[in-house]
C-alpha cells in the first residue's frame, strides 16, 4: 500500500522554532514529528511512502538518508520551487503515486487512527474518497449528507460552500477533518481544470456533486494536531 505525508508546510504556527527546522523534524518525545508518522504507517502497512518537502527540504532530504528511509521505499516530491498547498502537492506528486487508492496524512498530526481500517473502510464505500472525521468542536465543519460530502461551513463566520446551491446545513451531518484521507487516483482527471497550487477541501467540494466523498469515523478516536508550540507541550503526554 502506498502512502503520501504533507510535509512541506513552512510550519509559521511553531515560530520560532521552523525559523530553523522544517516543522517534520521539530522533535516529540525523543523523535522528529515525521519520525511518528512514518513508523505509524510502516506498522499499518504502508512501505511506499510519498513526502513532498518545500521549507528546509533539504534538511528532511538529509534525515531520510542518515535513516535509510526507516527501511521502507520513500521517495520525494520536491516543491522548494513554489508551496503548492495540499491539493497542488497531490497533483505534482500524481505520477509517484501509482494507480491504487493511497492514504495522505499530515505530518503534524499525532493519533490512534487505524490507518488500515480506514483504508478498508474506503474500498468497501465505493468512494473515490474517505476522509477520516470526528465530531470535536471546531469552528470548520464538513458537511455530509447520507454518508456523501455537501459542502463545508465555518460556525464563527456563518460562511458556508457548497457546489449545492440549495443546501440546508441544518439537515446535513457535521464533522471535524483529521488531516488524514483516502484518495483514488481516479479524481485526478478532474485536477487538470485547476491551478498548480490549491487546497484539497476545495477540489472535494469542487467535485462533491459528481463523485462520492465520504467519511470514516473511528469511536475512539485520539487526536492531536501539533500546530502550536502549546500542542507540543501536550503532545509530550500525548504520545
Amino acid at each position: 500500500m502506498k502512502a503520501m505525508i504533507f510535509a512541506a508546510g513552512l510550519g509559521t504556527r511553531l515560530k520560532p522554532l521552523t525559523d530553523t527546522t522544517p516543522k517534520a523534524l521539530i522533535p516529540v518525545k525523543g523523535k522528529t514529528l515525521l519520525e511518528h508518522v512514518i513508523i505509524k504507517l510502516k506498522d499499518a502497512g504502508f512501505k511506499d511512502i510519498v513526502i513532498n518537502i518545500h521549507h528546509f527540504g533539504e534538511q528532511i532530504i538529509d534525515f531520510l538518508q542518515a535513516n535509510n528511509n526507516f527501511g521502507i521505499n520513500i521517495v520525494i516530491s520536491d516543491e522548494r520551487g513554489m508551496l503548492l498547498e495540499t491539493g497542488g502537492g497531490i497533483k505534482k506528486a500524481a505520477n509517484l503515486l501509482g494507480n491504487e487508492p493511497f492514504l495522505i496524512h499530515n505530518v503534524d498530526i499525532l493519533s490512534n487512527a487505524d490507518l488500515g481500517a480506514l483504508y478498508r473502510a474506503n474500498t468497501q464505500s465505493n468512494a473515490v474518497a474517505t476522509l477520516l472525521v470526528n465530531k470535536r468542536e471546531s469552528s470548520r465543519y464538513l458537511l455530509f449528507a447520507e454518508s456523501r460530502l455537501n459542502g463545508w461551513t465555518n460556525v464563527k463566520t456563518g460562511e458556508i460552500k457548497s457546489p449545492y446551491t440549495n443546501i440546508d446545513i441544518e439537515r446535513t451531518d457535521r464533522f471535524a477533518f483529521s488531516g488524514i484521507q483516502v484518495f483514488s487516483p481516479q479524481l485526478f482527471k478532474y485536477m487538470d481544470n485547476f491551478p498548480d497550487k490549491f487546497s484539497i477541501i476545495d477540489f472535494y467540494l469542487a467535485i462533491c456533486n459528481k463523485e462520492k466523498i465520504s467519511y470514516y469515523i473511528q469511536e475512539d478516536l485520539k487526536l492531536l494536531d501539533v500546530g502550536k508550540i502549546d500542542s507540543l507541550e501536550q503532545a509530550e503526554s500525548f504520545i
